[in-house]
């Protein structure tokens, strides 16, 4: 899958990865391949994204999520490494 998490400042991340798990507002939920589209409001928390068995977490504050065709696109107000 496709990933691409940005901010109002920069590009965070964009690459392939086989999993993302993000903090929506009623609660986190995981993308897998071939994930049902979707737009979802974020809230203040942690994206967990999965390249070649190697999880890596991001800080983010609020936004939103949209999956579409196994690209999944994350845009947040601002993001902590």
């Amino acid at each position: 899958m496709k990933l691409e998490i940005i901010t109002p400042e920069q590009i965070v991340f964009s690459g392939e990865v086989s999993l993302v798990t993000v903090p929506g507002t009623n609660g986190s939920f995981t993308i897998l391949k071939d994930h049902a589209p979707i737009i979802s409001s974020l809230e203040k928390g942690l994206i967990t994204y999965r390249v070649d068995e190697k999880d890596t977490q991001v800080e983010c504050g609020s936004g939103f999520v949209e999956v579409n065709n196994n690209s999944i696109s994350i845009c947040v107000e601002e993001t902590e490494k």
